[in-house]
């Protein structure tokens, strides 16, 4: 009996990923909704300049590269054209919530029927470590060697509580994958966005707290522990906004 095995949906080619990273969870997880739901040959997946630009390589999907941000103008552009498809996008933390952040604003007021898959770690991953504006107060970076500095450089941009004061969006969630138990639950969030965007609800978003252990310089295991003792606590998990819920009640 086959207790576990590789979604069909990603293909065979290696990952390019640095040991320890968690990006090659959330792509299984990704992988798996599309097949489960059986979507493969109707799915497009969006990526613009980040450590997963090269996800062309590893999905079994049609796959669209964006510039710098515009990751959601492209889906918004590839979803009215073709309303017959599944389009996702997937991006990290300096892309949507930074150069992105307009485009991820706006189509989620517009409550675009996309899928936004948000990777969030902190940190600039692909270019060497910056301070990202995810990064925490006190974070040590390649730009903040002392510390994120919140008087000179502000706090760190909440997406999800930003975007769940918005009325378009019709599901935000915040979840990690640093252990089995949020790894299941991301899965349960990552599919319930890809059967929004199915019964034509708009807008979902699934916000990932995703490891860096390469510019964190950290081990993989203190990575993750890192997570749970202090991305957690500043970015808590959980439902922001959910119509269905908000419907029942």
């Amino acid at each position: 009996m086959i207790v576990f095995e590789k979604p069909k949906v990603l293909t065979d080619k290696p990952l390019h990923y640095c040991p320890g990273c968690t990006h090659g969870i959330v792509h299984r997880l990704v992988a798996q909704a599309i097949e489960e739901l059986s979507i493969e040959g109707k799915t497009i997946g969006v990526v613009p300049v980040g450590c997963s630009v090269m996800a062309y390589d590893y999905f079994k999907t049609d796959m669209v590269e964006a510039s710098h941000g515009r990751a959601p103008a492209v889906a918004t552009g590839l979803r009215r054209a073709l309303p017959d498809r599944v389009i996702f996008t997937y991006q990290g933390d300096g892309d949507l919530a930074s150069i992105g952040t307009a485009e991820t604003v706006h189509a989620a007021a517009r409550n675009e029927n996309i899928t936004v898959i948000f990777i969030n770690n902190a940190i600039y991953g692909m270019t060497g470590g910056q301070m990202a504006p995810t990064s925490l107060p006190g974070q040590v970076t390649q730009t903040s060697p002392y510390g994120r500095d919140v008087k000179q450089c502000g706090y760190p941009v909440k997406i999800c509580e930003m975007l769940a004061q918005l009325e378009g969006p019709a599901y935000l969630e915040r979840v990690a994958v640093n252990n089995v138990k949020h790894v299941l639950a991301a899965k349960k969030a990552i599919r319930h966005a890809f059967e929004n965007q199915l019964a034509g609800k708009g807008f979902s978003l699934i916000e990932v707290l995703s490891s860096c252990p390469t510019n964190w310089g950290m081990t993989p295991e203190k990575a993750l522990d890192w997570i749970e003792e202090k991305m957690i606590p500043y970015y808590p998990l959980g439902v922001f906004k959910d119509r269905d819920k908000e419907a029942v009640q």
